[in-house]
């Protein structure tokens, strides 16, 4: 059986409101182990709990209840230690855009106590692995943000984590620099390195993790990996339709029945069905003519919009 080095039961956060008034709860009582060299995620949309989790597993927020254990460890007792072997890639980057490339791996390894001479080592092959090498000795500000993003990884890296905390790493990135994270991610992955993640990218998460838990107000409400998920909560095609905007409600009324269950968003209509032809031919017969119609399979965004009838982005 796999080390389990993340273990949480009925984890709980509740942030105090400044100036008064009721408290809030951030995270309600969630469950989840990660296992050695898994690649776990935290799927939902803003303010679900994803980042508040990833806080408390960091040791820089202390639980409100429940009960936490990492790397064998609790974080009240032993936060500098799990700090020690924990990287971390926050949401937002936190370089030294005064420092080159370089210098931001150097000065990093000394807050680990490092000695000079490794951390040298660790810089020129972390250069290597986030593909900076030609990058070493510019300033940190001359870097676009698919670059900084790397180096941030990188940096991360220096004290060779046993688990790598990734908090929504490649919002705002192009298609091109989002892939490029990924492929360094996934080959972190290969190497041993246990990944944790948050996001609200759908594809992200079945690109990079192994099992997923999706998270809808502080709350579980699925677990399982892509497949598992996707196979369990939604049919295997999704028929989308778009109507004019005036017409929409018309439309629905017209399909509704049609496949195994009817999805009315803003702007389209999704038919979920096995076979999303048929389904189109379906729609087509009871006299309804959508502007566009798209047969594509499920995913995770369609896992969240049935178990909690909402988008990722809502």
């Amino acid at each position: 059986m796999a080390d389990v080095l993340i273990e949480a039961k009925g984890l709980r956060k509740v942030h105090a409101p400044r100036g008064g008034g009721a408290p809030t709860e951030a995270v309600a009582g969630i469950d989840f182990t990660v296992t050695a060299g898994e690649a776990f995620g935290f799927l939902g949309p803003n303010g679900a709990g994803k980042s508040t989790t990833m806080r408390m597993v960091a040791a820089v927020s202390p639980i409100s209840g429940g009960r936490l254990s990492i790397l064998g460890m609790d974080p009240a007792t032993h936060g500098p230690q799990i700090r020690a072997r924990l990287g971390s890639v926050p949401q937002d980057d936190t370089l030294d855009t005064e420092l080159t490339v370089r210098e931001n791996l150097l000065v990093y390894g000394r807050y680990f106590g490092l000695p000079r001479a490794v951390i040298r080592e660790r810089a020129a092959q972390l250069l290597e692995f986030a593909r900076l090498e030609d990058k070493a000795d510019e300033q940190v500000e001359a870097l676009s943000g698919g670059m900084r993003r790397r180096l941030t990884i990188a940096r991360s890296l220096v004290n060779q984590p046993d688990i790598l905390l990734l908090d929504e790493p490649t919002t705002g990135l192009d298609p091109q620099a989002r892939h490029l994270l990924w492929e360094r991610l996934f080959r972190l992955k290969q190497q041993g390195v246990t990944l944790l993640l948050t996001t609200h990218y759908m594809d992200e998460a079945e690109q990079l993790c192994d099992r997923i838990v999706v998270m809808d107000h502080g709350r579980i409400v699925a677990e399982g990996s892509p497949r598992q998920l996707i196979t369990t909560h939604c049919t295997r095609e999704v028929l989308e339709l778009r109507f004019p905007a005036d017409l929409q409600a018309q439309a629905a009324e017209k399909v509704a029945g049609i496949g195994d269950r009817l999805e009315a968003l803003p702007d389209r209509l999704l038919v979920y069905a096995d076979d999303g032809e048929d389904a189109l031919a379906a729609v087509h017969r009871t006299g309804a003519e959508p502007l566009t119609a798209l047969v594509r399979r499920a995913g995770l965004e369609d896992v969240f919009l049935t178990l909690t009838g909402r988008t990722l982005v809502d």
